[in-house]
């Protein structure tokens, strides 16, 4: 017996099979804004810098629109983040085709367990907006292509890889919508061909709609909130109350967050809570130990983008406001924040503070980032240990 249970205390546990999730390792921007034909490999903690006009909120712009079409959003929809639409993300001086068309094309690539699936879009701007061309690549293969056909139907031709008794099927689908968020409710899925375009258009819908797209706006945080409204929206006008909620759920993310708020605001931090006021409503408070305790909107702009940068890194998708595929275990997937102006504000102790726990949490990978910056943070950021600084120039 003694033998025996030697033996078993000595046999090596199985291995699990490390969990591979779906994220964007490549943005295409082949005709958009000030961009063409640029492509932009992201890692898990991405930077963007250059002087204004460079287009380093272009790029953050694209990725979005990508992510509110793999959503379920309309063209109208996806592109609301883009002052002007459709028709100023057409490249500066772009002609017009004999038509009186003209339009802008973006795209990416997702690694995943399928491996490295690419999604590239064409975008018709004017006269009127319209998908006119998708393709979805994977394995080697084209697995989903359309094409306008006829400009006077809502739709475009769609074909995607069957390898049954028909190697391809093709129908119509609707011009406003990308073909690749639709393909599940479309595709059966009977062949070996089907479920690859399933499990590749899954990849990639999923790894653009786990993003959250954030800019904390410092003149909407310091008014109390309802005490109820719990999930961090992209302004972080109701960052009061969703810190009522994670002073309880997590005690071990907020003593970080309790750490950093100490490191970067201004005099000593030994808490961040919340006071309850009259009609269900909160504000929250910095604790100063035997000094009297600081509400939020005595802080200033740069403590203010500070903190709810903070907070937004050292939670996730249960506290934040993002439409993750609800069918996919929240285990498989990886947040992905958008920050444009991440140093906005911000002085550069700061920055040097914020960028260090970005990278490590994006080290973790339940998290990436994608942000711009400028200035002095721009020269921190490119001292920071697994950050990936994209120069974009003048």
């Amino acid at each position: 017996m003694e033998a025996s249970s030697a033996r078993t205390a000595a046999a090596p546990r199985p291995r699990r099979p490390a969990v591979v999730r779906p994220f964007v390792t490549e943005l295409r921007l082949s005709a958009f804004k000030s961009h063409r034909n640029a492509t932009f490999a992201l890692g898990p903690l991405t930077l963007f810098r250059g002087a204004s006009g460079s287009g380093k909120s272009s790029v953050l712009q694209a990725y979005e629109v990508l992510a509110r079409l793999a959503g379920g959003d309309g063209l109208d929809e996806a592109l609301a983040p883009v002052a002007g639409g459709a028709p100023a993300c057409v490249p500066h001086r772009a002609r017009p085709d004999a038509q009186g068309r003209r339009g802008f094309r973006i795209g990416c690539t997702v690694e995943g367990p399928v491996g490295p699936v690419a999604l590239d879009l064409a975008v018709q701007a004017e006269p009127d907006v319209r998908v006119v061309g998708e393709r979805l690549t994977g394995a080697g293969r084209t697995l989903l292509s359309t094409a306008l056909r006829d400009p006077g139907l809502p739709t475009v031709e769609a074909a995607w890889h069957t390898a049954g008794a028909v190697p391809v099927t093709r129908a119509p689908l609707p011009g406003d919508r990308l073909g690749t968020a639709l393909l599940p409710l479309r595709v059966a899925g009977k062949t070996a061909g089907q479920r690859l375009v399933l499990d590749a258009a899954e990849q990639v819908v999923v790894a653009l709609r786990s993003v959250f797209p954030c800019d904390p706006r410092p003149e909407l945080m310091r008014a109390p909130v309802a005490a109820r409204d719990g999930r961090l929206r992209s302004a972080c006008d109701n960052v009061a109350a969703v810190l009522g909620r994670t002073g309880s759920e997590c005690v071990i993310r907020h003593a970080a967050l309790v750490s950093a708020a100490d490191a970067g605001c201004r005099g000593p931090v030994e808490g961040v809570g919340v006071q309850g006021l009259d009609g269900g409503f909160v504000r929250a408070v910095l604790a100063r130990g035997a000094g009297a305790a600081t509400p939020l909107e005595r802080l200033g702009d740069g403590e203010l983008r500070y903190l709810a940068l903070c907070l937004v890194l050292l939670t996730g998708p249960g506290v934040l406001a993002v439409d993750l595929a609800a069918e996919v275990l929240p285990a498989l997937q990886t947040l992905t924040v958008l920050a444009d102006g991440f140093d906005r504000c911000l002085d550069p102790v700061q920055a040097r503070e914020l960028l260090g726990l970005a990278a490590r949490m994006c080290e973790r990978g339940h998290i990436r980032l994608v942000g711009t910056v400028r200035g002095e943070a721009a020269e921190v950021a490119a001292e920071v240990p697994g950050a990936s600084m994209v120069d974009l120039g003048a």
